[in-house]
């Protein structure tokens, strides 16, 4: 699970108000400096988007591609000889 969260006097505050319990492995992954939004794309609720999510973004924006575009990927990006239909 994510959280969102901020440093204050020296010490990570979740900014939901979420109490994890004593002795909780955490990693801490800071933002970029000055874009701290752009760092970690967001879900509605505040929880960090995951991969998918993020991806799922660009789903269908592709366009004028070959019929057999998904098929024969390696062959229009990498020119390798495409598979037979």
């Amino acid at each position: 699970m994510t959280y969102r969260g901020h440093v204050e006097n020296g010490v990570v505050v979740i900014e939901d108000g979420t109490n994890l319990p004593e002795g909780a492995v955490v990693y801490v992954d800071v933002a970029e400096p000055g874009r701290p939004e752009a760092s970690r794309p967001e879900k509605p609720g505040g929880a960090s988007a995951s991969l998918g999510d993020v991806l799922l973004r660009h789903a269908g924006k592709a366009t004028e591609l070959p019929p057999d575009a998904a098929r024969n990927h390696d062959q229009y990006l990498q020119v390798t000889p495409g598979r037979p239909s």
